[in-house]
């Protein structure tokens, strides 16, 4: 039986090779994805920095990892008080799961897609306590995945084309970022770009998405403002 803290270990335990952390961070993955086993990965090459050679920094392993963590212990700590929660409606004789709770069982969007650099550029973390903060009733502008303002200067979608969040590509129907994109992403060449983001050759010099780590690093300047507690 696959177990996250166990594979967790085996992520941060130095005298293992790179191959054998590797294999144990996804299966990591597996269990606790949020924008999805594929996007998920991607996300954290990106947010960890790790290289297309891990055995030229390690270390981003366990930073991925530690990011996972943190925000699985976000989602457990939600799911703990929604089941708390739901034994108090119940012994009050409400049944009836209101709607949009839990908020775990309405997935990103974008992790259904083939394209796995579709997804949120928050930190997972972030990410968690959005949701949890909109479950909880907390009006928060912009995209409910991302937060992503609209962009006012983007007119309508002309013929053959759809609304996207140029955040985190969710739907329009969703997402009221108002941003026009031609089509889903292409899934005519979904494994072979699978294989490119799990061989990470997008870090390679020049292919890094500069756009995702500078988001990704503002959205760490606001995690550790974050008053205690919250």
């Amino acid at each position: 039986m696959t177990s996250f803290l166990t594979h967790r270990l085996l992520v941060i335990d130095s005298s293992l090779s790179t191959v054998r952390r590797h294999s144990a961070l996804r299966t990591c993955l597996t269990e606790f994805a949020p924008y999805g086993l594929r996007a998920t990965y991607h996300h954290l090459t990106v947010s960890a920095a790790m290289p297309r050679d891990l055995a030229t920094d390690p270390g981003s392993l366990t930073r991925a990892v530690e990011e996972l963590h943190e925000a699985r212990r976000l989602r457990l700590a939600d799911s703990e008080r929604w089941i708390e929660r739901r034994r108090a409606d119940k012994r009050a004789g409400r049944r009836t799961l209101p709607p949009g709770e839990p908020w775990w069982e309405h997935p990103l969007p974008a992790a259904r897609w083939a394209d796995p650099q579709v997804h949120p550029p928050l930190t997972l973390p972030a990410y968690v306590r959005r949701q949890i903060a909109l479950a909880a009733g907390l009006a928060l502008p912009g995209c409910r995945w991302c937060g992503e303002e609209p962009d006012r200067k983007t007119g309508p979608a002309g013929p053959g084309c759809t609304r996207w969040c140029r955040g985190c590509g969710a739907p329009g129907r969703i997402c009221p970022c108002g941003c026009a994109a031609v089509g889903r992403p292409d899934s005519g060449g979904a494994a072979e770009a699978w294989r490119r983001v799990w061989r990470r050759e997008h870090r390679e010099q020049g292919g890094c998405d500069g756009r995702r780590l500078a988001a990704l690093r503002l959205a760490r300047g606001s995690d550790r403002r974050r008053p205690p507690g919250q």
